[in-house]
């Protein structure tokens, strides 16, 4: 039990930056993050995903658009704004040290 705890709150704490990851390179539309997101076991219900991304635009660290789909209803595609490129940044240079961090007090932990 405490192992799905502690994950739990690891998902809350970077699920937010590796939106903003994902959107690096390409816009992309919220289902289709909520796919990548699980996959990596990262996303433990779909219901989080949209509650976050509006979060994120009126953080204006997203921007979004309106475009027609070939398959279905128009979908609103989430962007990276320099502002989210500036936050990811801020938060790699960070995990970086934290993981360095914690790693090393686990390791020494173990050791003893």
């Amino acid at each position: 039990m405490a192992d799905v705890r502690a994950v739990t709150q690891l998902r809350r704490g970077v699920l937010e930056y590796c939106v903003l990851a994902l959107l690096v390179d390409e816009e992309r539309y919220g289902y289709d993050l909520v796919v990548e997101l699980s996959a990596a076991g990262l996303l433990a219900s779909e219901g989080t995903i949209y509650p976050l991304l509006s979060r994120l635009r009126k953080d204006e660290l997203v921007s979004t658009i309106w475009r027609e789909s070939p398959a279905g209803p128009s979908r609103r595609y989430y962007a990276l704004t320099d502002q989210g490129r500036t936050a990811l940044a801020d938060f790699t240079r960070s995990w970086s040290t934290f993981k360095h961090s914690v790693d090393h007090i686990l390791t020494r932990k173990a050791q003893k």
